[in-house]
Parts: C-alpha cells; structure tokens; sequence
C-alpha cells in the first residue's frame, strides 16, 4: 500500500530564477556582486530565508551546477551567462512553478 502524505518538497527553484535571470544579460560577474544581486532580488520577493551564509553557499553550489552543465562559463573568477541556455531553464522553471501551483490548488480542492 502507497503512503501519500501529501508533503512535498518539491518546488520551483527561486535561487536558480534568480541566477538564470541575472546571468542572461550579456554581462560578467565576480560571484560577490552575483551573490549580491541574487540577494538583493530574494529578499524583494521575500524569499530570502535560511542565513545569509546558508544563501551564500546555496548559490554558490547552484552557480557551480550551472557551470557543470554548460550553461554558464567560468573564465579566471568571473562568470558569464549563455542567454539561450539559461532561456530554457528559465522556461522549465516558470512550467514547474505552473504545475506547482495547480498540484496546490487540486490538494486543497479535494
């Protein structure tokens, strides 16, 4: 018998938004003033919980995955976008986020 608790801990990425949406400009970034932006916009959307040494390895680890994955390059320690590749993330986060919101609203429909 499957045990559906309800609780999941899945959730569209907002450090990983919020990183896609600065590094799509066509600008390189030393991770201070990234991190710095990242926190600044987290903390306008009131997302910004957890420490701000907590946040700051987060989006480190985040931006480090991005690297991996050929969607950011890394040249000395400056970091720079690929606006298309971070364009499709950028629209499979807004889809989960999406789906999200539906799952939510089924739950407490029914």
């Amino acid at each position: 018998m499957a045990n559906h608790s309800g609780f999941t801990r899945r959730t569209p990425d907002i450090m990983t938004e919020e990183l896609c949406a600065i590094l799509s400009q066509k600008v390189s970034f030393e991770f201070k003033p990234l991190y710095d932006l990242v926190y600044a916009n987290l903390h306008a959307r009131n997302a910004a919980s957890g420490g701000d040494e907590m946040l700051r390895l987060r989006a480190y680890d985040k931006l480090q995955n991005l690297v991996h994955d050929g969607m950011v390059t890394k040249t000395a320690k400056k970091y720079r976008g690929n606006p298309a590749a971070l364009l499709v993330v950028s629209t499979r986060l807004e889809e989960w986020r999406i789906a999200a919101k539906q799952r939510t609203a089924a739950l407490r429909a029914g």
